[in-house]
């Protein structure tokens, strides 16, 4: 008699509990495999969204296996750790929903953005960084592409020719010997709407702390 499927594909022996209670952790796990899999392209934004949803609201081990059954063994046993960038990933969308590349997502090496008005927010707070350099080829119109930094990444935007756009780049004070963790190169064309570049927002505590906030620079 076969025995149960865990979200990490091991199967549990015949006297095992076939609705096994989920914990945090095993909730946690099945999320950051999703995240990771949305930024190779190996789920859509609306598949990642109701995954989410379904992985968030589980309650037991039976209700999480189905969620990564159908993605790659070597991501779904190892997550995070296991998995190398992809060389090449490509974004593609045309008046549809705001797509959005959050969490733990492995950074690509290249990424082609080929989007007509669809908001993009790539936000590296928690990315899974494997190399030093990205380079994003941007061919987008309308709406606004917005980067989210975390201290030790360079947004270099000079290839990036702009048409009734605009870039915003707000800048986070850091120390001056922070590593540069990775540099990111915006080239290619941005027409219409805007490119927002931006340090994550700051909790309440931290801006009452923190001080004075960044300073801004425009194009």
């Amino acid at each position: 008699m076969p025995g149960e499927i865990s979200p990490t594909r091991k199967q549990h022996g015949p006297g095992s509990t076939p609705d096994l209670r989920a914990s945090h952790a095993d909730r946690d796990r099945v999320v950051d495999v999703l995240r990771i899999a949305a930024g190779d392209g190996l789920l859509t934004a609306d598949e990642l969204d109701e995954r989410l949803e379904t992985a968030l609201s589980a309650r037991t081990l039976k209700e999480l296996a189905p969620l990564t059954a159908d993605l790659p063994p070597a991501l779904v046993e190892t997550g995070a750790a296991g998995v190398e960038a992809k060389d090449v990933v490509r974004i593609e969308q045309v008046h549809s929903g705001p797509v959005e590349r959050a969490g733990r997502w492995v950074v690509p090496r290249r990424l082609e953005l080929a989007v007509t008005f669809c908001a993009v927010t790539l936000d590296f707070t928690e990315a899974v960084i494997t190399h030093d350099r990205l380079r994003i080829e941007v061919a987008m119109t309308g709406k606004t592409l917005t980067l989210v930094t975390r201290p030790g990444i360079v947004v270099d935007t000079d290839g990036l020719q702009l048409t009734h756009s605009r870039i915003k780049h707000r800048r986070s004070p850091t120390a001056s010997d922070t590593p540069v963790t990775l540099r990111v190169e915006l080239v290619g064309q941005k027409a219409h709407g805007r490119v927002v570049i931006r340090p994550a927002r700051r909790t309440l505590g931290e801006r009452l702390w923190g001080g004075a906030g960044s300073a801004a620079t425009t194009a």
